[in-house]
């Protein structure tokens, strides 16, 4: 359905990230841009690699893996009409996209040197991190290469208490269930099922700061989502208040990328 088309209702009820990519944002990720291509430059993609990519979304970065042409790419995808649209950029039998969960993909161990999945492990449960992290080591060869982009809390010894607030407060606003970790956390949420972080990095989390919009979508692009949002008061409700959000919690929250490899 096209933004033009969207009623008041439907924005208000819709989960965050699905209002920011009706209103034309193709970049959802909490490190914008850059934290992606740094990541993809940490899997280090060649030609005879075999790439599995979680939950492609608006395929943003399934475009730029693409351009290294690996020798497969699968993308999966768990809702049918999602994966017609990650369809439509793909060509040839070498890659394809197939309707499954991340925590059960149907594809073979060790068919995968690379396995990588954006912005998803932040808003599951801890047993079904677990379950799609272990997916990913089933799918990979060893030495293979695992890279996540997720939200993360800044401070690695912050009380339960804030955590609860900040999770409850982000879930309640982008009306999506959120469990972000620390960095300390992730790694050992890789290493748990058998990985090795080779690089991390973060960076602030300023999803929605002008800037960054610019950064992420191109002047172009940022005109149009900001076009979109002005003729849509609901939507321009939705993302204040979830730049209002980040910002309240701006000292606590950080985008991070990692990569490992599989032992």
């Amino acid at each position: 359905m096209s933004a033009s088309k969207l009623s008041s209702d439907q924005l208000d009820k819709m989960p965050g990230h699905w209002v920011l990519a009706k209103m034309g944002k193709r970049v959802l990720r909490p490190g914008g841009r850059k934290l992606t291509e740094k990541m993809l430059d940490s899997l280090n993609i060649q030609s005879d690699d075999r790439v599995v990519e979680f939950a492609p979304g608006l395929g943003f970065t399934a475009q730029l893996t693409l351009q290294h042409q690996p020798a497969f790419y699968t993308a999966i995808e768990r809702d049918e009409t999602a994966a017609q649209k990650v369809r439509g950029y793909l060509t040839g039998d070498r890659q394809k996209c197939v309707v499954a969960s991340a925590e059960n993909t149907g594809l073979a161990t060790g068919s995968a040197t690379v396995v990588y999945g954006e912005a998803m492990l932040s808003m599951q449960s801890p047993q079904q991190k677990q379950k799609i992290v272990s997916e990913a080591a089933r799918l990979l060869e060893t030495g293979g290469r695992y890279g996540i982009h997720e939200l993360c809390i800044e401070i690695d010894h912050l009380d339960a208490g804030k955590r609860e607030e900040i999770r409850r407060a982000i879930a309640q606003d982008i009306h999506h269930g959120t469990w972000p970790l620390t960095a300390t956390e992730w790694q050992a949420l890789l290493a748990s099922q058998g990985f090795t972080t080779q690089t991390h990095a973060t960076v602030t989390m300023q999803l929605l700061e002008p800037q960054r919009v610019i950064e992420d979508e191109g002047l172009a692009g940022a005109i149009r989502f900001g076009w979109n949002l002005i003729n849509h008061p609901t939507a321009i409700q939705r993302v204040l208040s979830m730049r209002q959000i980040f910002h309240k919690y701006q000292d606590y929250l950080k985008g991070i990328m990692l990569v490992g490899v599989k032992s």
